[in-house]
């Protein structure tokens, strides 16, 4: 069989041409430390990769997100670790106050200090991340949540909690609105509330109250109403939810003992002092009162003359009632700081979470597209000793012509 020069030199080219490549790539392949350099060199490990790779990038967005999410509930738990300590301040001026050697002078001292609380505590409300947004503020960041007007301080912003994916299954919310933490605070003893009649003139004190049988409780209002007569105080229970025009009292009604415990409907309380014909107490179900409000009460009472005995049994029963309000307060502020910290530890978790799976993800494309520079380097020499061979065959065979023997 006959072979054209022309069909000779074409097919070694092409053979060497090929082998070369081989070489570069090869070359390539130590050089990038991969095995993998185009998709064509092992489709479906580079498809595996490819894959796994994008699923470490989402793992790497959710590390970076819980690091956001890390920064905002620690500066919340910060804001409000000083917000505690300024409920805690208020609640010790408030029994200072209480001291019956204090007169009006320095009571209204008192209240001079507690209105500086006052302020810093709408400077708590009000605070802004480094981002500029407010963090009390619910899913409204924008809007400044608390401001001052002649009726009191309203909230401007909304209950929502802003949320951030921090792992393929779990949102974690990022803040806790103001509404939660200064707003809803329930008075009283958080079932029911005791307040005097502001036209109240005798020297009676109601005490908070207990809750004796929750099955019992009706949520209804109720009124108190003392009657003087020959020296003899008796008093009236009536429910004004079924009865507002009190034509019937119920059937607890009836002579006064200071200090004595009135129960009904499964809640019981005591009245202490000497009450003065018509004097009335109210029972209603607790509300909710921000703690601007109960601090803002406070200062007015505190500012109030005590002259005469209903006015120093107001005074009492306004104290009682702040103290037993910043109580709640310090419990709803807790129970929030105790949810964020939780938040936080399970952060903890997840990153620990994250980190293991980020070790997988490595270990699986390195063992799809890291190189094996033994196994590499001994291909590479025997590729470039069979291209050496080749292009010495070549220009052997390539001389083996019958002119080169003619003289």
């Amino acid at each position: 069989m006959r072979i054209s020069t022309s069909a000779f030199y074409e097919n070694a080219s092409g053979k060497i041409s090929d082998l070369q490549s081989g070489v570069a790539q090869k070359m390539a392949q130590i050089s990038a430390n991969r095995r993998i350099l185009t998709p064509a060199d092992d489709p479906v490990a580079a498809a595996a990769a490819l894959e796994v790779t994008q699923q470490s990038s989402v793992n790497t967005q959710f590390e970076a997100n819980r690091t956001s999410a890390k920064a905002a509930l620690s500066l919340q738990e910060n804001i409000l670790g000083n917000y505690t300590n300024l409920l805690q301040n208020v609640k010790t001026l408030t029994v200072a106050a209480g001291n019956g050697a204090l007169d009006d002078t320095q009571r209204k001292f008192m209240a001079s200090e507690l209105q500086g609380n006052l302020e810093e505590l709408m400077g708590i409300a009000n605070t802004r991340d480094s981002a500029g947004n407010f963090i009390f503020s619910g899913y409204q960041s924008t809007v400044q949540p608390f401001t001052q007007t002649s009726a009191g301080v309203v909230y401007n912003g909304d209950q929502g909690q802003r949320q951030l994916q921090v792992s393929t299954s779990r949102q974690l919310a990022l803040n806790d609105s103001g509404d939660a933490i200064f707003e809803r605070i329930k008075t009283g003893n958080g079932t029911f509330t005791t307040a005097a009649a502001t036209t109240n003139s005798g020297g009676s004190v109601a005490g908070p109250g207990t809750v004796t049988n929750a099955a019992l409780l009706t949520g209804h209002n109720y009124a108190i109403d003392f009657t003087v007569t020959g020296g003899a105080t008796s008093f009236n229970v009536f429910d004004l939810t079924t009865d507002p025009t009190k034509a019937t009292p119920l059937s607890v009604s009836g002579p006064y003992t200071a200090g004595q415990s009135i129960a009904f409907d499964g809640l019981q309380f005591d009245i202490s002092g000497t009450p003065a014909n018509t004097d009335s107490f109210s029972v209603q179900p607790s509300a909710n009162q921000s703690i601007f409000k109960s601090i803002s009460d406070l200062i007015t009472s505190l500012n109030t003359p005590t002259a005469g005995v209903a006015a120093k049994a107001n005074l009492v029963t306004s104290l009682s009632a702040a103290n037993t309000n910043f109580s709640a307060a310090l419990d709803a502020v807790l129970t929030v700081r105790a949810a964020g910290g939780a938040r936080l530890q399970e952060l903890d978790t997840l990153d620990s979470e994250g980190t293991d799976r980020s070790l997988q993800y490595a270990a699986t494309l390195s063992s799809l597209q890291d190189l094996d520079y033994a196994k590499a380097i001994t291909e590479l020499t025997q590729q470039q000793i069979t291209l050496q061979a080749a292009q010495q065959s070549f220009v052997k065979v390539a001389n083996l012509s019958l002119f080169n023997y003619i003289n």
